[in-house]
């Protein structure tokens, strides 16, 4: 599988992920959220920021079913998901990620009859700290 390469910006993201918190970065002057993480605020220019905590739930915004050919580590698993998805309480941030039935759980392991664009999706985390997805109502 593949792991997430981490820069200084984003390194605390995958902290917070790895501890079960799904974090965004926020500019300390005007609190707005911002992703993925970079240095200055691109609405005031400061690079004042902090790290806060997001519900962690959120809607597809997007969806898509990779199919051949995949990447090797991935070819087994398809069909799977990737989704977008608007966070309920930053609606301008966006993150990437797979819905699955349970944290841990196989990239395939959803029907892809039951993803649908708005559907309302709540973050959990795999046990190597990456953020995935289920659906609120099963």
């Amino acid at each position: 599988m593949l792991t997430p390469v981490v820069d200084e910006d984003g390194a605390p993201f995958w902290e917070y992920a790895a501890q079960g918190e799904l974090r965004v970065q926020t500019c300390a002057d005007c609190a707005e959220p911002r992703f993925p993480p970079r240095p200055c605020c691109p609405h005031c220019q400061s690079f004042a920021s902090e790290w806060r905590q997001v519900s962690g739930r959120g809607r597809i915004w997007s969806y898509v079913v990779p199919h051949p050919p995949l990447l090797p580590d991935y070819a087994e698993l398809a069909p799977y998901n990737v989704i977008v998805v608007e966070l309920a309480d930053a609606p301008r941030i966006r993150l990437v990620g797979n819905l699955v039935t349970g944290p841990d759980a196989p990239l395939n392991s959803l029907s892809l009859d039951r993803i649908r664009i708005g559907a309302r999706v709540q973050v959990v985390f795999s046990s190597t700290g990456l953020p995935q997805w289920i659906l609120e109502r099963p």
